[in-house]
C-alpha cells in the first residue's frame, strides 16, 4: 500500500516558503526592537541577542544530537521564537542568564519535544515566558523605567517601576478609583503609551511599533485580519461594557488595548499559523476567546496581564476548532 505522507504545518498554498515567511516575521519585529533599544538602551539588544542565540543553539543541538535530523535553523523560526521571548521579558541586566533558561524551555519543551516546527501545539515563546513568570516572579515583574530617547546606560538598569497595568491593579486593590489612578503622576499619558515611553517588556511598550510590523505582515499576506481584529475587538468591546457599568473599577477600552501585551499578542503570537486555526471562522472564534480571556484574567485574576495565558489556553482549543470549523470543500 502506498501511503501519503503529509508534512507538519504550516501548509503554504502559494509560492511562499516557510523560510521566507519566518524571515519576514523577523523583519516585522524590527520596529519594536528599535523602539525598545531607544528607551531601554543596550540591555534591550543584549537580552534579544542572548535569547536569539540561545534558541538557535538549543535547536541545533537537539536536532543534531537527540533527534539526529538535518538542521532547520536556517528557516528563521528559532530566531522568531528568540525575539518573541525577548519581547516578553524585562530589558534588564538581571535577565541575561534567566532568558537562556527561557530559551531552553521554549525550544526543548515548547517546540522540539513535539517534533519541531509545524508539530508544536503551543506557541514556544509563550511557553518559555510563562515558565519564567512562574519560576522567577520577582525578576519577571521588575520592570525598568523607560528612559528618554537614546539612553546611554550600558549593562546597568535604570530605576525600576510598575507597568501601567501593574499600577492599575495595585491601585484598585488598595481601594482607589480608576479615575484617581489615571490622574496620578506615575501613570503615563495615552501618547506615551502609544509611542512606548512606559515601563514594561520590550515588545509591549510601543503600540505604534507593533502596528507598523503588523501592517507589513498584512500587506505581505503573512497573516490575515481575522485573529488580530477579533482579539482586539473583543477586548475593546468587553472592557468597554465593564467600563460603562462601573467606570471607577474597570479600565476604559482604549487604554485596555494599548497597555500590556494585547497588541503584540494579537498581531504576532496569536497569529502563529502552526498553533492557530486554519479556517477563517475558526480564527474569529480563536481571537474572540483570546480577547475575552485576557480581559477576564486582567480584571479578576492574580496577574495584571493575561495575554500569554489566554493565547496558550486557546492554543489548546485549536484542534477542536479545526474539526468544528472546516473550510468548504472544492465543488461542494
Amino acid at each position: 500500500m502506498n501511503l501519503l505522507n503529509i508534512s507538519g504545518s504550516p501548509h503554504v498554498h502559494s509560492d511562499e516558503s516557510t523560510k521566507r515567511i519566518m524571515w519576514r516575521v523577523n523583519l516585522a519585529l524590527v520596529p519594536a526592537l528599535i523602539v525598545a533599544t531607544l528607551f531601554f538602551g543596550v540591555n534591550a539588544l543584549l537580552v534579544s541577542l542572548i535569547s536569539v542565540v540561545s534558541c538557535v543553539l538549543f535547536q541545533w543541538l537537539i536536532e543534531k544530537f537527540i533527534l539526529k535530523v538535518p538542521s532547520t535553523i536556517g528557516d528563521g523560526s528559532a530566531i522568531v521564537t528568540g525575539l518573541l521571548l525577548a519581547f516578553n521579558v524585562p530589558a534588564s541586566s538581571s535577565m541575561l542568564w534567566i532568558v537562556i533558561i527561557g530559551a531552553l524551555v521554549a525550544i526543548a519543551i515548547g517546540k522540539m519535544s513535539f517534533g519541531g516546527l509545524g508539530r508544536n501545539p503551543f506557541n514556544p515563546a509563550l511557553v518559555g515566558r510563562v515558565f519564567l513568570l512562574i519560576s522567577f516572579p520577582v525578576q519577571m515583574t521588575t520592570w525598568p523605567k523607560a528612559a528618554s530617547w537614546f539612553p546611554t546606560r550600558f549593562l546597568t538598569d535604570a530605576d525600576s517601576g510598575a507597568t501601567p497595568l501593574g499600577l492599575i491593579k495595585e491601585g484598585v486593590k488598595s481601594g482607589q478609583s480608576i479615575k484617581d489612578i489615571m490622574a496620578s503622576a506615575d501613570m503615563p499619558s495615552l501618547c506615551d503609551i502609544f509611542l512606548g515611553h512606559i515601563g514594561g517588556s520590550m515588545g509591549e511598550i510601543s503600540a505604534l511599533a507593533i502596528l507598523i510590523g503588523a501592517i507589513y505582515l498584512l500587506c505581505r499576506k503573512i497573516i490575515s485580519w481575522h485573529i488580530p481584529v477579533s482579539f482586539i475587538g473583543t477586548a475593546f468591546i468587553f472592557s468597554g461594557i465593564l467600563w460603562l457599568i462601573s467606570p471607577d473599577k474597570f479600565l476604559d477600552p482604549v487604554t485596555t488595548i494599548l497597555t500590556g501585551g494585547i497588541m503584540l499578542g494579537a498581531c504576532f503570537m496569536a497569529t502563529d499559523m502552526v498553533t492557530s486555526p486554519m479556517a477563517r471562522s475558526g480564527q474569529l472564534i480563536f481571537g474572540f476567546g483570546c480577547g475575552l480571556l485576557t480581559v477576564i484574567i486582567r480584571n479578576w485574576g492574580a496577574y495584571p496581564e493575561g495575554v500569554s495565558f489566554a493565547i496558550l489556553i486557546m492554543n489548546s482549543v485549536t484542534p477542536l476548532l479545526n474539526r468544528w470549523c472546516k473550510p468548504r470543500r472544492f465543488a461542494c
